[in-house]
């Protein structure tokens, strides 16, 4: 097993990594097949070894034999002729190829497997990348580190663990941020694993190491000086815990004659500053966001709900629709937000993602300082652009959406797969383009994104969510169904109750596809409304 270790440590170069694999579960699971086929390849060279290990031992047993009877009377033994052949024999020719047996390497194979393998591992970013999407769950969710460590979340069908090596990563990666609130959790969740007794290369001095600095920058003095003294209880000779704790005694000492000079002035006291908890956000939603992933904060009212019906939908008298029609309920009145239940078919869903597995690539979002499409640590994800005259499913489906809705699609973009990662999400934003966005659109000459429609093209078990924070309002994934909402009144002006968000996906795998439709062609199908705001 050491030696296995050793060879992929050597054998995975960073320029021959592909970046992105955690903003895809779908892609993920592609490093499940190739490490089930290493795993394959692993066992085929550990069973050559043990074939060549066999050979040899047998060797050894007949030649053990062989010298416990020729030492008992050696001159007698080689008085025999065929004796002295065969001891000829063996030292100078079958001594030979039990030399060459010995250092015959078995690993060609496994190694020829690892080396084409590993072009698609993945590299630094991706793990960095998931370890982040976890602290991002952890909070979303509202998920303490014991109870992630255990695995215990919600709709899980692979239970998994992580050890005291996995919660140290995760507390050095939040470390590496700067996010000295994430590094105490789990610097403290790796210590409390160790102290329960499980058997670890990680020991408490490295963790306590992380973990007094991580509380000091949280302005804890007085915590961080108990556990760097815990830890030179471990380690005495620790150098940076040494000067650590005369620093931190004399930052205190400090503090303390500070405190005394001023006594009469008690506005002038220096104290200690706590400053703990998650770092300031730049989202001011971000309460309201993480609350309605949560299934909480939702604003609809008994009185509203009333209003909100199910009904048959047969897109304005059309022929295609008024024998079998769609299946139509609203999901929230303002905005009117309206969920199509069996909308899309199995079969169709597999061929599109079948058609956009292979073009997936990181979701981008547009810069406003630059206007150029970038990617982003709030969309994580990732998408592939399906164009109608390549497959007729396409086709089909796009040409649906005009049914139901009454839009003309051809000005619409292009149908959008896509796949989100490990916790992937698309933090509140706006789909049309605001007013301090003129140019957004502009390449494409068709006007803003007047409506917005949503498949959802699987279930997920947990997280997920479609939210919208200015309303208060849940929109949960359901297999086959699709949401449609508008963006823009009828006026042309931006609804900005239409903010919305992708909630991380806790567990599962989700996949959608979404058409925005754009305002040309829309002239007589939707007529401008005399209000600005209807």
């Amino acid at each position: 097993m050491i030696r296995y270790i050793l060879i992929v440590g050597i054998l995975l170069p960073q320029s021959l990594a592909h970046p992105g694999f955690f903003t895809s579960i779908g892609q993920m699971t592609d490093l499940i097949h190739t490490e089930k086929d290493l795993v394959t390849s692993l066992k085929d060279y550990i069973k050559a070894e043990e074939d060549k290990l066999e050979q040899i031992k047998k060797w050894a047993e007949k030649l053990d034999r062989l010298t416990s009877t020729a030492t008992k009377d050696p001159e007698g033994f080689v008085g025999h002729p065929v004796n002295a052949f065969k001891l000829m024999k063996r030292l100078n020719t079958e001594w030979s190829e039990l030399e060459n047996l010995v250092l015959k390497d078995m690993s060609d194979g496994f190694i020829s497997n690892l080396t084409i393998q590993r072009q698609y591992f993945p590299n630094d970013e991706d793990q960095v990348g998931a370890a982040k999407a976890l602290l991002r769950l952890q909070d979303t969710y509202n998920l303490d580190t014991d109870t992630i460590s255990k695995g215990n979340l919600p709709g899980v069908k692979h239970k998994s663990f992580l050890t005291v090596e996995d919660c140290f990563e995760l507390g050095k990666v939040a470390y590496t941020e700067a996010d000295y609130y994430h590094t105490e959790l789990w610097m403290e969740q790796a210590l409390r694993q160790l102290e329960e007794g499980e058997v670890s290369a990680t020991d408490k001095v490295s963790v306590l190491d992380y973990l007094s600095y991580a509380v000091y920058q949280q302005g804890d003095l007085d915590k961080a000086l108990l556990l760097t003294k815990k830890l030179l209880e471990l380690d005495p000779e620790h150098q940076r815990a040494n000067g650590n704790l005369k620093y931190f005694e004399y930052i205190m000492a400090k503090d303390k004659d500070a405190n005394k000079s001023t006594s009469d002035d008690p506005s002038d006291q220096k104290t200690t500053l706590k400053k703990k908890g998650a770092a300031v956000d730049y989202l001011p939603e971000r309460q309201k966001y993480e609350m309605l992933c949560r299934g909480e904060g939702i604003k609809m009212t008994p009185r509203r709900q009333k209003k909100l019906f199910c009904r048959y939908h047969d897109g304005n008298r059309n022929p295609k629709f008024i024998l079998a029609p769609a299946k139509q309920e609203d999901e929230w009145d303002k905005p009117r937000i309206v969920r199509f239940h069996d909308i899309i078919s199995d079969a169709e869903i597999e061929i599109v993602k079948d058609l956009a597995k292979p073009r997936l690539s990181r979701a981008t979002v547009h810069d406003p300082e630059t206007g150029k499409l970038t990617t982003a640590q709030y969309r994580v994800s990732k998408s592939a652009w399906l164009s109608g005259y390549e497959n007729p499913v396409v086709s089909r489906i796009n040409m649906r959406i005009q049914d139901l809705t009454g839009l003309d699609v051809s000005t619409a973009e292009e149908l959008q797969v896509a796949n989100y990662g490990v916790g992937g999400q698309y933090e509140p934003h706006f789909d049309f383009a605001r007013k301090d966005e003129p140019d957004a659109f502009k390449e494409l000459g068709t006007g803003n994104r007047i409506a917005t429609w949503l498949f959802y093209m699987s279930d997920v078990s947990a997280g997920g969510a479609t939210v919208f924070p200015e309303v208060g309002a849940s929109v949960w994934p359901k297999k086959g169904t699709a949401v449609f909402w508008y963006n823009l009144f009828a006026s042309g002006e931006g609804d900005y109750s239409t903010r919305h968000a992708a909630c991380p996906v806790l567990v599962g795998n989700k996949w959608v596809s979404n058409k925005w439709l754009h305002e040309r062609g829309q002239e007589f199908r939707r007529p401008c409304a005399l209000s600005e705001l209807e």
